[in-house]
């Protein structure tokens, strides 16, 4: 049996969705989706940190740092905002990091 992909809030309330003839998954227009990203300012406390030289569009890296596992990668972009890691996550760059 194949091992289920961790992919954070992106596995909440999975919609199967047709489109042109194929099904496909997605978490937009998800409540449960929706609800755990509307209470992320309440369910975390945060601390500040900024982005080092090496880790430049590179959650995944970040996350390991601050959590000692890459897997997180997800969360840092969600609170900062960031759909797409080469438009984030830059040298010096402030970040938000959620206390786990």
């Amino acid at each position: 049996m194949a091992e289920k992909a961790d992919h954070g809030p992106y596995s909440i309330g999975v919609l199967g969705v047709s489109h042109r003839d194929t099904v496909t998954t997605t978490v937009v227009n998800s409540n449960a989706f929706d609800n755990f990203v509307n209470s992320l300012d309440t369910t975390y406390e945060y601390e500040t940190g900024y982005v080092p030289a090496g880790y430049e569009h590179r959650p995944d890296l970040i996350s390991n740092v601050f959590y000692g596992t890459p897997k997180n990668w997800w969360l840092l972009m969600l609170v900062n905002n960031i759909s797409d890691p080469f438009e984030g996550f830059y040298l010096n760059q402030k970040i938000l990091i959620p206390k786990l």
